[in-house]
């Protein structure tokens, strides 16, 4: 492995004159599709444990949310026809010897999570579910299937990259829309949908959010309900703000609203998914639960591909805790920011190079930096092979921050 280690010539993220970050929300229909794909991934993985005692080869990263069609009223409307989730991939269909209800295990698991997460849709009546996986192709198969005792070989030439610690603007937009989606907020405000989008933008000191969010008709009466929980909206933003910048933020919601001729954003079921907007996985947030263009990226998508040998999951997850550590023992770094590329056929936790980038510390050349980090880097790359049985156990997640769940961490949803 290349380890590179150098201090970034730019200004650190929180000192840029601009920036610009986004989430999309539970209910947002990209975030539905890697959500499925990803509770899909892993309800193959306990099936192959069952089966065979380890887990065999899969990547069903493919999905896509066609729209329904609704009709929305104040006290209730109805949806006239269901949206459509449609799954594909590759996966071993017969671990065991035995044929594996696949196109079984894609329809539970998509309307188990929809009826978990998504508090106003029938997810029986109002979602049809598609799925389209095959048998994988021989070489990835044979990459994948090594003695269980090696370490598993990568099955794709890929990047990951990550970085921490999380903005101001970051962790406001991320707190934001966790708020919203909270159980505490549905509780107290159902007429709140789970379809949550935050963007916020920064010019210097000067911060901005604009959210949208679904309203559900079932729970109002009128428009007068209608605004009054759209400013309720903005009164939990400003709440979550207010622990976060010491000055007063512009917060504004569901923006194209036209209360004079009642264009507004209500919804039967709390998701544009319904009518509105159709998903796709891949693209929408980054693992760390962030759209933020002015930092580290890849369109590498996540969810859905399988935990043992795919490394365009495993470095982007790799690199964010490696960058979560640094900036945890090294405070002094300041920002910290990962890249990680692998070559197919080589072992997982031998990256052909890896980059480490930070912003600020003691005044150091790479060559003595990188003698400080290499034990930190090389001890999470040595955890690689173990990451599957952590997201398996809820260890390790994706879509949030941070990543790894620790003891008395608290997570409402």
């Amino acid at each position: 492995m290349d380890l590179i280690v150098h201090r970034a010539l730019a200004p650190p993220p929180d000192a840029a004159e601009v920036e610009i970050v986004e989430r999309k929300g539970l209910g947002h229909p990209d975030t539905m599709c890697d959500a499925i794909a990803e509770a899909f991934s892993r309800a193959l993985c306990r099936e192959y444990l069952e089966a065979t005692g380890r887990v065999l080869h899969h990547n069903v990263d493919k999905a896509l949310l066609a729209a329904g069609v609704s009709r929305p009223a104040f006290g209730g409307g109805r949806v006239v026809e269901p949206m459509c989730v449609i799954l594909a991939g590759r996966a071993a269909l017969e671990p065991g010897g035995r044929r594996l209800d696949v196109a079984g295990i894609a329809e539970a698991v998509t309307r188990d999570w929809l009826g978990a997460h998504l508090h106003a849709l029938d997810a029986r009546r109002d979602v049809i579910v598609s799925s389209h996986v095959r048998p994988g192709s021989s070489e990835l198969v044979d990459l994948f299937g090594g003695r269980a005792h090696e370490t598993p070989i990568a099955n794709d030439s890929s990047c990951g990259v990550g970085y921490a610690p999380l903005s101001r603007l970051e962790r406001l937009v991320l707190a934001v829309e966790k708020r919203l989606n909270s159980a505490r907020t549905r509780a107290e405000d159902p007429a709140l949908g789970e379809d949550v989008k935050v963007m916020g933008f920064r010019h210097g000191e000067s911060v901005r959010l604009i959210v949208a969010c679904a309203m559900v008709d079932g729970a109002l009466r009128g428009l007068g309900d209608y605004v009054a929980a759209r400013d309720r909206v903005v009164e939990i933003a400003l709440g979550e703000a207010g622990a976060i910048f010491p000055r007063p933020i512009d917060v504004r919601a569901n923006v194209g609203d036209d209360l004079e001729a009642e264009r507004i954003y209500l919804t039967v079921t709390g998701t544009s998914a319904e009518a509105g907007d159709d998903g796709q996985a891949g693209r929408g947030n980054r693992i760390n639960g962030l759209i933020a263009p002015g930092r580290p990226t890849t369109i590498e998508s996540v969810a859905g591909k399988n935990p043992i040998t795919h490394v365009g999951k495993l470095y982007n997850l790799a690199a964010s805790l490696i960058a979560q550590r640094i900036a945890e023992a090294h405070p002094e770094l300041g920002f910290v920011e990962c890249r990680m590329v692998s070559a197919i056929g080589r072992p997982i936790d031998d990256p052909e190079l890896l980059e480490v980038r930070v912003f600020g510390g003691i005044e150091a050349d790479g060559h003595e930096l990188a003698s400080v980090l290499e034990p930190l880097v090389r001890d999470e790359l040595a955890r690689l092979p173990g990451y599957a049985g952590r997201l398996l156990r809820g260890q390790l997640v994706l879509d949030d921050w941070p990543l790894e769940r620790r003891a008395g961490d608290g997570h409402d949803r």
